[in-house]
């Protein structure tokens, strides 16, 4: 087998990424539901198994598990409907606020630059003309953002219907795809991805179950109002690494500053900035950090190429897809530097010690 030179290789293999890429992001419609449904199914797989043995039908049981899920969305989905409601009773408080600030904002300006209520007004209707050309564009991608969001949410509980029913199927051509000579391998590799997106999924909810306890005791005993809502959005962001924490610090400051004053609001700010603390350095490292065994800098590039790709889930989805890629890379020979580069330091100190043993 004739080897390319270095050069060579490094050209193939950069246009090999960029052609992975370009797929992912001219697919992204697809490839959204289909990853999350891979997620969701691989989660599922065990009460699909559990409905099976007590003599269920596959295509009933698969049809069972997905509609349980969807329960569990549904009532997730009502939680937030509710709370989003009792919110609203409180828009005109919020609205009010704004106006005093406002009026406090005018009064600073004139004093300090002598620029009358008249004149900045105007300033203000003048502004509002080119803006409101975007906000009417914003609000028409808002709806196709939304409609998009409802069919792809459909596709994914179809997908993870047939991945459920289908999953023997799909092991076949798996092992079909490599010798016979390799199915032990290549079955291991599969108990190893499974073990790994079960680990990593079971524990970002043991984190989120956590932090919403944390937040939401903090936030009673110091009687802030909406303390549940607050607490469980800044959960669900927080599966966001490194951007969702500040969402929903943004979040929760504008709705407690609409309930209460200005300085519980920063008080709230302070409980979300301690409660990241404590869930980087302590909650994250000991239930997840140990599942997808990526460094800092990959997961950080892993988010950041997620959102450029497939937006907000990409920012969520490629974190398991890159510890899939490391887990898979070091199992194939001549990918073992791939490994090294995405795995934690530790593992790449460890591989070098066993390259020197044999």
């Amino acid at each position: 087998m004739t080897k390319l030179p270095f050069y060579a290789r490094v050209a193939l293999i950069l246009f090999a990424i960029s052609l992975v890429l370009l797929f992912m992001w001219m697919g992204k419609s697809i490839l959204i539901p289909l990853f999350f449904a891979f997620l969701i199914s691989i989660l599922l797989h065990p009460v699909v198994i559990f409905l099976e043995k007590i003599h269920f039908p596959r295509a009933v049981a698969s049809l069972v598990t997905v509609l349980i899920f969807l329960i569990l969305i549904a009532g997730l989905f009502y939680f937030f409907s509710r709370q989003v409601v009792r919110l609203s009773k409180d828009l005109p408080t919020l609205q009010a606020k704004v106006s005093d600030q406002l009026q406090q904002s005018r009064d600073w300006i004139y004093n300090k630059y002598h620029i009358n209520g008249t004149d900045q007004t105007a300033y203000v209707k003048k502004s509002a003309n080119g803006i409101l050309g975007s906000a009417v564009n914003s609000a028409a991608t808002t709806f196709v953002g939304i409609a998009e969001t409802f069919i792809l949410t459909i596709f994914f509980f179809i997908f993870s219907f047939f991945i459920l029913y289908y999953r023997r199927l799909l092991m076949r051509f798996l092992l079909a795809l490599f010798d016979e000579a390799h199915n032990t391998r290549v079955s291991g590799v599969v108990m190893k991805v499974r073990s790994l997106i079960n680990g990593y999924v079971l524990g970002l909810l043991m984190e989120m179950l956590v932090l919403v306890i944390l937040i939401f005791s903090t936030l009673m005993i110091l009687g802030i109002k909406y303390a549940l809502l607050l607490s469980v959005m800044a959960a669900v962001l927080n599966i966001i690494p490194y951007f969702g924490i500040y969402l929903s610090l943004v979040f929760a400051m504008i709705v407690t500053l609409a309930s209460n004053s200005g300085g519980a609001a920063i008080t709230v700010g302070i409980v979300f900035i301690a409660a990241h603390f404590v869930d980087a350095n302590v909650i994250l490292p000991r239930i997840v950090g140990g599942q997808v065994k990526l460094n800092p800098f990959i997961t950080l590039l892993a988010v950041l190429t997620g959102h450029l790709l497939w937006g907000v889930p990409g920012m969520f989805l490629f974190i398991p897809l890159t510890a899939m890629i490391r887990l898979i890379s070091d199992e194939l020979p001549g990918m073992e530097p791939w490994a090294i580069l995405l795995g934690e330091e530790k593992y790449a100190s460890r591989k070098k010690r066993r390259n020197r043993k044999l």
